[in-house]
């Protein structure tokens, strides 16, 4: 199947009661996985969690009835990260995992993504079949063979613990005092208790979901009332999680905002020094020039892998390397989870503190982040700049204007018909005047 009418780069997502995001295809979506993951012979269980969302009690449902009806009990989870869900499903020993979430966008959206038995992602090829399943009429099983639905009770005692048993038992985190922002999402519960029960002084912010309000002005992809709320309280530092919980941004003492690319910088510097990097590291192409740089000083090897979470996994994976993300703020550590975990991920930026006796500003201060300025293009769908001759002439020009002291990147969004133009360097005004050029030639190409 080349072209696939359903699964994006994460799953199914899209606007509530907007195809396919509609209980009747959601009901359909459990009856194809339920078939796909059933075990012949014997029971098969799925685990379902789900963010904060209101919608998040329709899709349970619609999943619920879906696999019930072929014929695989489902384990409810409620409330709970996306990376979570993932390790449930392995130690639960699932057939499948799903997770009901549209991650950092707002309430109006959900989507659907899933796990194997082993805590990962699924392949193409498995979802290239939940697709060509999903165009057969549900067949329901015999009555007695109906799957059941059991909630699963202490789903977030065991996640604490494990999140908990990633960083040394000596850890602790008393005399420091932590802001943490759960975006009204699915951390709310389980993050404070985290870093409560390693001791640290937690003030939790947007940990009142209603349904309504999950990434509304707050969280990773808004630190902004983070910043107040560390300066306000005096705090060590800020966390700031994302809705479904898989992307992690920080906050120092003095206030300044630490993204994705100066937090896995901090992790892979504290674990070179301490000989736990195992590798190297794996970027994407957005990845901030600062951190190329700033790697390679140190002698740590970098790759970018394409924008996207399960690209940086499968190079992750090809290089036999640990440490990997993106800016955004998602972070994988394959020695601790098999997929982006922001609580997991903020522990070992806290281990790095712990174990050298430093603040989360002095240890940022290794890498000097190049100023970075992109810019969307909206053009015709099918439009490639890369294939036109104005863009490609004056792409080398920038390029040569930058004098080996930048980039230049353009790239199709995956999600909009939509061009990301995106140029760094050292020199910020020069930057924001090469952006701005490339842009309007992309513009005018698209449109001739």
């Amino acid at each position: 199947m080349s072209e696939r009418k359903y699964f994006g780069t994460d799953g199914i997502r899209g606007k509530v009661g907007d195809s396919p995001i509609t209980p009747e295809f959601v009901l359909r979506l459990g009856w194809a996985v339920g078939c796909l993951f059933k075990t012949k012979g014997q029971r098969s269980k799925i685990l379902i969690g789900k963010d904060t969302r209101i919608s998040g009690y329709m899709f349970e449902s619609a999943l619920e009835a879906g696999l019930s009806a072929a014929g695989v009990d489902v384990g409810l989870l409620g409330p709970m990260p996306t990376p979570a869900i993932a390790y449930l499903t392995r130690t639960f020993r699932a057939s499948a995992g799903i997770v009901i979430s549209a991650s950092h966008n707002p309430h109006y959206d959900n989507g659907i993504k899933f796990f194997s038995s082993t805590g990962h992602k699924l392949d193409d090829a498995v979802e290239n079949e939940i697709e060509r399943r999903l165009e057969q009429n549900i067949k329901v099983v015999e009555s007695a063979e109906l799957g059941k639905a059991f909630r699963v009770n202490d789903a977030e005692g065991r996640y604490i613990e494990y999140c908990k048993s990633t960083v040394p038992s000596s850890l602790t985190l008393r005399g420091m005092k932590i802001v943490l922002d759960c975006a009204h999402g699915a951390n709310y519960k389980v993050a404070p208790l985290v870093f409560e029960e390693l001791g640290a002084e937690v003030i939790p912010v947007a940990v009142k979901p209603n349904g309504l309000n999950i990434n509304d002005g707050v969280g990773s992809t808004h630190p902004e009332s983070l910043v107040q709320a560390v300066k306000d309280n005096q705090a060590d530092l800020g966390i700031a999680f994302d809705g479904d919980g898989d992307r992690v941004v920080m906050v120092d003492q003095d206030g300044a905002i630490v993204d994705g690319d100066e937090l896995i910088y901090i992790i892979a510097a504290n674990r070179h020094r301490t000989n736990r990097l195992g590798g190297g590291v794996v970027g994407t192409l957005m990845t901030n020039f600062g951190a190329e740089l700033a790697f390679a000083q140190l002698g740590i090897p970098f790759e970018r892998a394409k924008v996207g979470d399960r690209y940086v996994m499968e190079m992750l994976v090809r290089n036999g390397w640990l440490l990997g993300g993106e800016g955004s703020g998602h972070i994988v550590c394959l020695d601790n989870a098999t997929t982006g975990d922001a609580i997991i991920s903020a522990l070992q930026v806290l281990l790095a503190m712990w174990q050298e006796g430093r603040t989360l500003g002095e240890l940022k201060s290794g890498m000097t982040k190049l100023p970075q300025k992109m810019l969307n293009v909206r053009v015709a769908k099918k439009f490639d700049p890369l294939l036109n001759p104005l863009v490609e002439r004056e792409m080398r020009m920038v390029t040569d204007r930058l004098n080996g002291q930048g980039r230049v990147l353009l790239r199709p969004s995956g999600t909009e018909p939509v061009i990301r133009v995106m140029v760094e360097g050292f020199d910020a005004p020069l930057v924001h005047e090469l952006v701005e050029h490339l842009a309007g030639v992309v513009a005018k190409a698209s449109s001739d």
